[in-house]
């Protein structure tokens, strides 16, 4: 500062700060985040054979129709033939006129879990991966419990933004219930062992390309975290709107009707569902629990096609049926 203290200030300053500790210390975090890591994952895996274990026992095989019954036939168009990954939505009418409002809000508890519970999904998927590669099964455990947390995803995202197809508030838990909305995958008795090396990233390329068109936002949190291996959450994806993709539109629109009518615009469900129908097939090959490539179309609708029977009447006496 100049004496007669006239305007002008030069300031050359330089400072440093040196803590001896501050190496160590970093070193240390190091160590232990290291040591937590050890000891976390093996947990975590354990967490999760264990919750995979400790369900019902899966569904039996649909009995043959009683004598006398009215004999059920699939339709023999192409695109009727089962994926081995089931993905149903029965919409629940009548549904509430503003309940979809704040159903983000009272989703809360359930994205919480399932931020979790998909960071287990990461790890226990990846552990199969290496289990696959060396022994071409898949874990039944850890199959059963990546499939839970699919299925548990799905209810929330069925009951939130991803179809607003229930009013009926989603439960909490891995395993089937009688809720409007399910997720299954058939399991496989062998896999192969050299595309799990490549399909959950080179091979889904295709349907990722699409998908980020269709479904946008849930692939970010959903199917393409899980190909990176990023931990994203795929719980929160699936439950909000992806803005900007066709699904967010079309979701908005029938909430919009649904406000105003009171009423779900039936063929605008049946295209809601074969959207995430797409999504779901190829989230669970990405997950690695299927080798069959999953098909590029939509299979509209509540129920899988092969579930959308038509009804053969019984032949009468002269061989023609009878109403």
């Amino acid at each position: 500062m100049n004496a007669d203290a006239s305007a002008g200030i030069s300031v050359d300053v330089r400072a440093g700060i040196h803590i001896d500790l501050l190496g160590p210390a970093v070193l240390a975090l190091l160590i232990l985040g290291l040591v937590l890591l050890a000891v976390g994952v093996p947990l975590l895996l354990a967490g999760a054979v264990g919750l995979g274990r400790h369900g019902p026992p899966p569904p039996g095989p649909v009995s043959a129709p009683a004598t006398g019954a009215t004999p059920v036939t699939a339709p023999s168009h192409p695109a009727a033939v089962p994926y081995p990954v089931h993905l149903r939505g029965d919409l629940d009418e009548p549904l509430s006129r503003w309940l979809w409002l704040v159903k983000w809000l009272l989703a809360i508890p359930h994205f919480l879990v399932l931020f979790f519970l998909h960071i287990a999904f990461v790890v226990a998927t990846f552990a199969a991966g290496i289990a696959i590669l060396f022994t071409g099964r898949y874990p039944r455990a850890l199959f059963d419990f990546d499939v839970g947390v699919l299925r548990w995803t799905w209810r929330v995202a069925f009951y939130t933004y991803s179809a607003l197809g229930t009013d009926r508030y989603p439960p909490f838990g891995l395993h089937r219930t009688d809720y409007p909305a399910d997720f299954d995958v058939e399991y496989p008795e062998r896999l192969s062992r050299g595309l799990v090396l490549i399909k959950w990233w080179l091979l889904a390329i295709p349907h990722y390309v699409v998908l980020a068109v269709l479904a946008g936002g849930w692939l970010g949190g959903g199917t393409l975290g899980i190909a990176a291996g990023d931990g994203s959450d795929g719980a929160t994806g699936n439950g909000m709107w992806a803005f900007g993709s066709l699904l967010g539109v079309l979701v908005l629109f029938a909430a919009i009707v649904l406000l105003f009518t009171g009423n779900y615009p039936r063929s605008l469900f049946d295209f809601v569902m074969g959207i995430n129908r797409w999504l779901y097939r190829v989230w669970a090959y990405a997950a690695l629990m299927r080798d069959e490539y999953p098909p590029f179309r939509l299979d509209q609708g509540a129920r899988e096609p092969i579930e959308q029977v038509s009804v053969t009447p019984p032949a009468g006496p002269t061989g023609t049926g009878q109403p």
